[in-house]
């Protein structure tokens, strides 16, 4: 089997286990019930406000900026440069007609994405240091928390090579990544980077859905998060309860 031939497998496997593994954990924490109206006080008392809460959480990390202000500064550098980087690595995947690419191809996103890897790699960095230095961080962390902070450490450090050490030819790169997505698979440049780069991120997308990273839509279903503070104006019943309930009645 020929280089490409392996690769191209490997990647199409690797992104049936994502969406497959992810889509599954979805639709687990869709089903299962919050019997308890349990958001995290203070909490917003409308629908609106959850949005609002919400929006703060995703974007901005409010309830770890409140906890921790070490540990929310090396972590937003970190997924705000994974953002920026992800970004300015579509161009890889797309091609001029597409929808996306005057956002693809803005100057802040291509000049400055360039370096987001050395903020990722600072980022990442001190959150492995968090779990070295700081006692009762160290005390929960387990082998896998170290081995995913090395893993994301080492595929930001491999494209910082690529990019700055050993120059690759990215229009063929190019047409690997358009291959995979057309199912027209195109040969892949050998440089031995770009070989350790993409196969590190084949073994990230199959390890996501089994691993911690899965707080990225698991916190869309957070009660704690996601509930409106209203209990005494509204009685509140899991479905299964309400279903129960209504079952007694008649």
């Amino acid at each position: 089997m020929s280089l490409t031939a392996a690769y191209t497998a490997l990647f199409y496997i690797a992104f049936l286990v994502f969406f497959v593994g992810v889509g599954l954990r979805i639709v687990k924490y869709a089903k299962t019930p919050a019997p308890l109206k349990i958001p995290t006080t203070p909490a917003p008392i409308t629908q609106g406000g959850v949005v609002l809460r919400m929006f703060r959480e995703v974007v901005f990390f409010q309830s770890l900026f409140k906890g921790n202000k070490w540990t929310w500064i090396f972590g937003w550098i970190f997924h705000a440069s994974l953002l920026l980087a992800f970004f300015r690595h579509l161009r890889y995947a797309m091609g001029p007609d597409n929808i996306l690419w005057p956002l693809v191809s803005l100057e802040v996103v291509q000049s400055f994405g360039k370096y987001a890897g050395f903020a990722m790699v600072f980022g990442l960095i001190g959150l492995f240091g968090r779990r070295i230095f700081v006692d009762r961080v160290r005390y929960i962390s387990s082998p896998s928390d170290y081995l995913m902070l090395i893993l994301i450490i080492a595929i930001a450090a491999s494209g910082l090579g690529m990019s700055f050490v050993v120059h690759t030819d990215i229009v063929a790169l190019k047409g690997f990544a358009l291959g995979l997505i057309y199912f027209d698979p195109q040969p892949l440049p050998s440089d031995p980077l770009v070989l350790i780069h993409l196969g590190l991120v084949a073994l990230l997308l199959i390890i996501f859905p089994i691993s911690k990273l899965l707080h990225a839509p698991g916190v869309f279903f957070s009660p704690t998060r996601n509930q409106v503070d209203n209990p005494r104006e509204k009685r509140h019943l899991a479905p299964w309860a309400a279903q129960l309930e209504a079952n007694e009645r008649s």
